[in-house]
């Protein structure tokens, strides 16, 4: 059961005083019906970016609720059943006279992780960001191995992205991704893909992505892979196999990476 916000343990109340929030972003709450996500999973994408980013960093107290409904255009309930989702992911914390702060942590295994990130790490164990470039797009028939990982029909069309991932001008991550092309109409049309591609599709076309199956090998890397990251011939790389799927378990993208690993590491934390 959720706990609400005079329900905290007095302890808390006695945590170091919370820095304010910095101002908000143009708000992009879509209202459209159909395939739009309901208004309050659109503010916690919202607000999770704000706090992946560190455009809220840990500490940050939030605006409060009628703030953010204000702000939003939302009603305080929506708004508030988005932060209790938030609390109980872990992102959150409620505390007495106080209100909302930004856990000093956030889980790493959390499904908002993957809306703005890869877990690509220096040795250090600081988390890079890293931008995306788009290198190709495509409409083609899905291959063999496309039909088998995504359960399409043999002849189904699907779309194709090619992506470098760049660490401070570095090439890091070479990315190769494709989604069924029936389950995003017109992703091609948009002169250019969003950063936030999760965040998109459940926006755009109501689509969540709820769990992501992950594996990790080291390979030696391809001649592409070698023309992209600048790499020698018979280093290797970290190999990411990501297969998404939707709210029904249904596969909805297979994402392949070649990640450097000279100085940088792949960190997945479970707590």
């Amino acid at each position: 059961m959720e706990k609400r916000a005079d329900e905290v343990n007095p302890a808390e109340a006695e945590a170091e005083p919370a820095s304010k929030a910095t101002p908000l972003p143009a708000p992009t709450i879509a209202r459209r019906g159909g395939l739009a996500a309901p208004l309050y999973e659109q503010l916690k994408l919202q607000i999770s970016e704000l706090i992946l980013v560190g455009t809220w960093p840990p500490g940050t107290l939030l605006p409060s609720e009628v703030e953010l409904a204000r702000r939003y255009g939302l009603a305080v309930g929506t708004v508030r059943r988005a932060l209790s989702d938030l609390t109980a992911e872990g992102l959150l914390t409620r505390r007495r006279k106080t209100g909302t702060i930004v856990n000093d942590r956030a889980p790493h295994h959390s499904m908002r992780f993957f809306f703005q990130y890869y877990r690509l790490h220096a040795k250090d164990g600081t988390l890079l960001v890293s931008e995306a470039e788009v290198l190709s797009r495509e409409s083609a028939v899905a291959s063999e191995a496309e039909c088998q990982r995504l359960k399409l029909a043999e002849g189904a069309a699907v779309v194709r992205v090619e992506r470098i991932r760049r660490v401070e001008g570095r090439a890091v991550m070479h990315e190769e991704i494709t989604w069924p092309a029936e389950r995003f109409p017109e992703l091609l049309a948009r002169e250019a893909l969003p950063n936030r591609l999760y965040v998109f599709f459940l926006e755009r076309y109501g689509i969540r992505v709820s769990s992501v199956r992950e594996s990790l090998s080291a390979e030696l890397p391809s001649e592409r892979d070698r023309e992209l990251l600048d790499l020698p011939e018979g280093q290797a790389v970290l190999a990411i196999d990501n297969l998404a799927y939707d709210q029904a378990g249904v596969p909805i993208e297979w994402r392949r990476c070649r990640a450097l690993t000279d100085r940088y590491c792949y960190l997945n934390e479970v707590r």
